[in-house]
């Protein structure tokens, strides 16, 4: 472990209700950047949880929000 590494803080969760709630990947169509969101199936609001740099940040948001990260949409 290097001095200079810093440990992540992850959001603490939210109560995303399934019926209510939809987990997508916000991907930006310039420069591809990344985003864990939950999006209000009434509305379309997305909620940004996580800017996602590597697979584990993306590993970390399924297990802290119990997501199935292989059956995630994407959305431009």
């Amino acid at each position: 472990m290097s001095i200079f590494s810093r440990k992540k803080k992850l959001p603490e969760p939210s109560p995303y209700p399934p019926e209510r709630y939809e987990p997508v990947l916000r991907s930006s169509i310039c420069t591809g950047e990344k985003t864990a969101c939950f999006r209000n199936l009434e509305t379309g609001k997305l909620h940004e949880i996580l800017v996602i740099r590597t697979r584990q940040d993306l590993e970390e948001f399924g297990v802290q929000y119990g997501v199935d990260i292989e059956n995630l949409k994407t959305i431009y």
